[in-house]
């Protein structure tokens, strides 16, 4: 039987999976173990592997399946080509791949800071809403050295990755 992927609204992954398997179709919802990024404590927490997608398994492709999917609250489409076209497939052995790494509890990590060059923006601190542009990095320690414009002079300041998002 072959899996889909289906994009949902952005945050509604579990939704969509309390959804289809209330239709009785089979979903997998890789989730991943990651540190939380919050100022006031860190706890691990569970979130999806990839957000905003979720995969299905459908023994056939007819319109009434496809339209069975679609309507579930927080469903956005059916991944494939062009509007119009059917739903692309996604191999066994992906979602096989997949499992196995949920399986393992290896650390899987998903980085979106800036890196060294690009213009960021400073999330909390003294500094908070500020611009400025990274200088240098050190991501196994989440420290971020940015350069910021003031007064006509560059100031550096060592910040943490919750601190800071790429802009």
């Amino acid at each position: 039987m072959p899996w889909y992927a289906v994009h949902t609204r952005s945050r509604h992954e579990d939704k969509v999976y309390a959804g289809l398997t209330n239709k009785s179709i089979h979903a997998f919802l890789p989730k991943i173990e990651v540190w939380s990024k919050r100022v006031d404590r860190r706890k691990k927490i569970l979130v999806p592997m990839f957000p905003g997608y979720l995969f299905v398994e459908l023994f056939s492709l007819d319109n009434e399946t496809k339209l069975n999917v679609l309507k579930t609250g927080g469903v956005v489409r059916i991944l494939g080509k062009a509007h119009g076209h059917d739903p692309i497939a996604v191999p066994d052995e992906k979602i096989d791949a997949i499992s196995r790494l949920i399986k393992s509890k290896v650390e899987v990590q998903h980085f979106q800071y800036p890196k060294i060059g690009e213009p960021a923006k400073i999330l909390s601190g003294p500094f908070s809403g500020i611009e400025g542009v990274v200088l240098s990095t050190d991501y196994e320690k989440e420290l971020f050295v940015i350069s910021i414009d003031l007064l006509q002079r560059s100031v550096a300041i060592k910040l943490e990755g919750f601190q800071l998002a790429k802009i």
